[in-house]
């Protein structure tokens, strides 16, 4: 009686074993899936986070690329350094395409390639231009893009004036070239061209330099003997 008694107890006793054994291998394995949800949450986190480089423009992406270039930077104000002096440049805020496409070139380090290629005394002097290979190099990097018309009633072709070069031939549309922007130097305005070519500035500072800009002697292609170089910045 009493073996039997032992022996019950003996299976009661392994029987609990078993159901604890049990319980903790389950509780093991609970454990990964947690972490492997985690993991697989992780990634899709990263990639909504991830910032897109700002170098990235094209010719099929441009007008949403500057667009959220523009809102990124509100910056409006430029300093157009050359051999003859600086000058203090307002962009405005109702082009906003022109705004962000130049302040991007600006950043980029375009205009820091070029010089003033083209000087028509009192009627302009046009930048964005150079021999360098350097500025060849950046226009295909950016695929040559190019910005829709920004044409405003309030902003004409008056003496200081910055709008953007085009092309004349194949541009029904009136696009304008980002690369290439040139200065009204006419101290009574080039109005002829008003809604031809956007405006999207005006010097504010600094018209002796334009001036002495518009003095520089040409050769028979109208690009000055000694290079006017620039250098432009963001002011703050």
């Amino acid at each position: 009686m009493k073996g039997r008694i032992l022996k019950l107890f003996m299976l009661i006793c392994i029987a609990f074993s078993i159901i604890n054994c049990k319980k903790e291998t389950s509780t093991e394995i609970s454990k990964p899936k947690a972490v492997e949800k985690i993991k697989q949450v992780q990634p899709q986190e990263v990639e909504i986070v991830a910032s897109k480089p700002w170098d990235s423009i094209t010719h099929d992406n441009a007008i949403d690329f500057l667009i959220a270039y523009g809102k990124e930077h509100k910056e409006n104000k430029l300093r157009v350094k050359t051999r003859l002096g600086d000058m203090i440049v307002q962009l405005y805020d109702d082009t906003p395409l022109h705004r962000a496409s130049f302040l991007f070139l600006v950043n980029a380090g375009y205009f820091n390639t070029t010089c003033f290629h083209r000087v028509v005394p009192g009627f302009i002097v046009q930048g964005g231009n150079s021999e360098n290979y350097s500025t060849v190099k950046i226009k295909n990097k950016y695929e040559n893009y190019t910005i829709p018309p920004e044409f405003r009633k309030n902003h004409k072709h008056k003496f200081g004036a910055l709008a953007a070069a085009r092309e004349w031939e194949n541009n029904i549309s009136k696009k304008s070239n980002p690369f290439e922007f040139y200065f009204i130097q006419a101290k009574n305005g080039a109005h002829h061209i008003d809604g031809e070519h956007t405006v999207f500035g005006e010097v504010i500072s600094g018209f002796n330099v334009l001036n002495k800009i518009a003095k520089q002697k040409t050769g028979r292609d109208e690009w000055p003997l000694k290079d006017v170089f620039t250098e432009i910045e963001v002011i703050e």
